[in-house]
């Protein structure tokens, strides 16, 4: 019989009802790019450098979504990683007839070597071959076990890989949590009365109380959609973490945490400046983190990457190193090859006129030095430009 958690049926019938997310179809690509989908770019934030070219000149990811629900992510993994194989699994089956559905609209099968989309639990994967990357976003949390669930990723993670999880955050759900569990103990269920009711509460609510500012303030747009309300304020099982909780869980699979993928988040600068910056920077680096944590009340979530045994990073110090790098334009960029761009983060960035004359270079000669770049730039002058440009998850780099 096929592995499951004690959550799974209950889950996957809430998921029949509701599927999740409720992106609308589409014909054609899906709009606009997350870079944390695209491998390549991933990779090269993690470790500072790509992995060698396989012979054709390409990178075959095999690549897994866990919990795929209506496809949204297996839409942009297949778009952002041609050539990859993909497996997208999932246990409801009314939101695995949308993926379906999606990812034949928009062409995804034409972008991979292999799509594959099966109604299976994360915890039923032991005959797969192991996975270069694993997405999992928003569905460790809703298990009964989430442990046991991180375990079976890292069980089918290749050493070396890399394992992109989001997980709830305690202090940014605290009126979330009180709102889902007074609709339980007014037992409205998670069907379509409960639906109803949970919208009435909010507009029952004194117009001062708490909830319903949180609500109308922060959450009204995003759950717009019944299927968006009803994932956060009907869903029969979810587990939030605090950062050391967060950190035991990863501990749990003997996995490496190495780094958040919203890194901005978690910089004390966006909240902190003089003294008190500079206290916090002084910090033992999860101590800076527990202190944005309790600073910002409005983190509700984490999102982050965990890798299979120790990770080296490149840091590209060297400037005999960095020279003889080859380069590649990270693909996860809006409005190319102008100088003004919306960056992997979709934020506007606006390239220097000789940065923007090396990306050009790197994007004429594939598979060449930087050093060997037809430019009238000095070797100090291309190191710089290169550094900027790969702080900027422009430039990505393969030694």
């Amino acid at each position: 019989m096929a592995a499951s958690d004690a959550a799974t049926p209950v889950v996957g019938a809430f998921y029949d009802r509701f599927p999740y997310p409720g992106d609308p179809l589409q014909d054609g690509p899906p709009p606009g790019y997350n870079w944390r989908w695209c491998v390549d770019s991933a990779w090269a934030f993690v470790s500072g450098c790509l992995p060698p070219l396989a012979p054709g000149g390409t990178r075959p990811w095999r690549i897994l979504d866990a919990g795929c629900g209506t496809g949204v992510s297996t839409d942009y993994l297949c778009h952002l990683n041609p050539t990859a194989s993909v497996l997208a699994v999932d246990i409801s089956a009314g939101a695995l007839e949308l993926a379906r559905e999606r990812t034949r609209r928009s062409g995804a099968l034409q972008q991979v070597r292999q799509l594959r989309i099966e109604q299976r639990s994360l915890l039923d994967l032991a005959g797969e071959e192991p996975f270069d990357y694993i997405n999992s976003v928003g569905v460790l949390h809703h298990l009964d076990q989430p442990e046991q669930g991180l375990r079976a990723l890292a069980d089918r993670l290749r050493p070396g890989g890399l394992l992109h999880l989001f997980l709830y955050a305690k202090g940014g759900r605290w009126e979330i949590h009180r709102t889902q569990r007074s609709l339980m103990r007014l037992g409205v269920g998670s069907g379509v009365e409960g639906l109803q009711l949970g919208r009435q509460l909010f507009q029952t609510l004194p117009e001062t109380n708490r909830l319903r500012r949180h609500h109308e303030q922060r959450w009204a747009l995003d759950t717009h959609a019944d299927v968006n309300f009803a994932d956060m304020y009907l869903h029969p099982q979810e587990t939030s973490y605090d950062i050391a909780g967060l950190m035991a869980f990863v501990a749990s699979a003997e996995l490496q945490f190495v780094g958040f993928s919203n890194p901005g988040v978690w910089d004390p600068a966006r909240l902190l400046d003089g003294a008190l910056l500079e206290r916090a920077r002084a910090l033992p680096e999860r101590e800076c983190w527990a202190l944005i944590e309790d600073l910002d009340p409005d983190i509700s979530h984490f999102e982050f990457f965990l890798t299979k045994g120790p990770l080296v990073r490149t840091a590209w110090a060297d400037d005999t190193a960095l020279l003889a790098a080859r380069g590649q334009r990270n693909r996860c960029l809006w409005g190319w090859p102008s100088a003004e761009l919306l960056g992997p983060d979709l934020l506007p960035l606006t390239l220097e006129p000789g940065d923007l004359e090396l990306m050009r270079a790197v994007e004429r000669a594939p598979g060449q030095s930087l050093a060997s770049l037809d430019l009238p730039f000095s070797a100090a002058e291309r190191c710089g430009r290169a550094r900027r440009l790969m702080a900027q998850q422009v430039l990505l780099l393969a030694a």
